[in-house]
């Protein structure tokens, strides 16, 4: 099932409060449609050994996660499910605390262990109102941490400033390509631990020359080095796939070991190349 890490929520005095452990792998499930497709790869992948599954209500595949959850007769103590809050609906306290509850409803669910801001709310007079419904949502145990997506340093300086607690995670885009040393630096410092979505670029990077050459010499496939990378430097990592040979290839990374000589090759791979969506440079 993979290892774990123990995230928790920087108080006003320094300390920590609300630690919980994660998986640091997990499958997400973004763009899988809600035709089947979003369920049978979750219960791929549940049955595979992953405890960890990554949506969110943009995703609009709740439902399917939360059948899943209920198909795979894993006890729900064992799973670990992370879900997001649409940067459309981070309007103020209200909205917040009612797209909570709709999400849990579509799962199932009485409470889901992560809940996130899937961006920084475009509003910005709303975002103070936003986290303050965000704490009452990890106070009510409605959602067992809380944390932020596509945050820039300077957004989680802001709520930080206007906070009990602080984010536990900070899901970003990372990969090889996009290796964010200074986004990293202000997440940690956050007392937030990163999150990695599109590890493998939204795929557009898995015919990478470098990769393809350096898979072949190692053996193992360039989406397996990919993920593995991401394993390696403490983040959580959350590769998506619907296929599930697929979801087991990239379980099956987890028994990588990339020595020295490797990770200092691919270091050298840091383009600063988004492949998808940036709302850490707005303002």
């Amino acid at each position: 099932m993979g290892p774990t890490l123990k995230i928790s929520h920087r108080t006003k005095d320094g300390g920590t409060a609300y630690p919980v452990h994660i998986p640091q792998f997990g499958l997400g499930v973004f763009l899988a449609p809600a035709d089947g497709t979003c369920k049978n790869a979750c219960l791929w992948a549940i049955k595979a050994g992953y405890r960890h599954i990554d949506t969110a209500a943009v995703y609009r595949n709740e439902e399917e996660v939360g059948q899943a959850i209920v198909e795979s007769g894993i006890d729900r103590s064992e799973l670990f499910i992370t879900t997001k809050l649409r940067r459309v609906d981070a309007l103020g306290y209200q909205e917040t605390l009612d797209r909570c509850d709709e999400s849990l409803q579509k799962l199932g669910l009485d409470f889901v262990d992560l809940y996130l801001v899937h961006a920084p709310p475009e509003n910005k007079s709303s975002r103070k109102d936003v986290w303050r419904a965000m704490e009452e949502i990890l106070e009510s145990g409605k959602a067992r941490a809380i944390g932020v997506s596509n945050y820039g340093p300077h957004h989680l300086e802001e709520l930080l400033e206007n906070s009990n607690y602080g984010p536990s995670v900070n899901q970003i885009e990372i990969h090889l390509w996009l290796q964010r040393p200074y986004l990293i630096k202000a997440t940690r410092n956050s007392g937030a631990a990163p999150m990695a979505y599109s590890p493998l670029a939204r795929g557009q990077k898995v015919n990478d020359e470098k990769l393809i050459s350096l898979s072949k010499e190692l053996g193992i496939t360039p989406a397996q080095i990919a993920i593995k990378w991401c394993m390696d430097q403490g983040y959580i990592t959350i590769p998506k796939s619907a296929n599930q040979m697929r979801i087991i290839e990239n379980l099956n990374s987890l028994e990588i070991e990339l020595d020295e000589k490797t990770n200092l090759i691919l270091k050298g791979f840091d383009e600063d190349y988004i492949s998808g969506w940036n709302p850490t440079v707005d303002p």
